[in-house]
């Protein structure tokens, strides 16, 4: 689950965001603590309370003090829309851009989409992967 393609921080941050995204870490639920990020992931604690700390600084979680961290009211609407901004910036915009240098029409390039969608593997729900944690 742990990869080397980026610091191990943004990769828990990225769970925990894939869990309120995918509904498995609902708005106003308990997120597991650091301690239990680093023994399941087999982190150092300080690197796991480094990536909480990271959506705590967005107002993606809150801490409850002596209970824990919570996702915070309206974290999953958060997550979403920067996350599809994102994509926006990192996908489409280059993909768009090499249509227009080939000359694809946006009616193509809705088809190719529309097969690529039709031919995506099904690599399981978020909610799956997440189970992990």
């Amino acid at each position: 689950m742990i990869d080397d393609s980026k610091p191990i921080f943004m990769q828990i941050a990225e769970l925990i965001e894939n869990g309120i995204v995918d509904g498995s870490m609902p708005e106003e639920s308990q997120v597991p603590s650091t301690n239990e990020f680093a023994a399941f992931h087999r982190i150092n604690p300080a690197t796991a309370a480094k990536g909480v700390n990271v959506l705590v600084d967005s107002g993606i979680l809150y801490k409850r003090r002596g209970i824990g961290m919570f996702v915070a009211t309206g974290a999953r609407a958060h997550v979403v829309a920067r996350r599809t901004e994102e994509f926006f910036e990192q996908y489409v915009r280059p993909l768009t851009a090499e249509a227009r240098k080939l000359g694809i029409s946006a009616q193509q390039l809705n088809s190719m989409i529309e097969r690529g969608v039709d031919l995506a593997p099904d690599a399981g729900t978020d909610k799956e992967r997440s189970a992990a944690l």
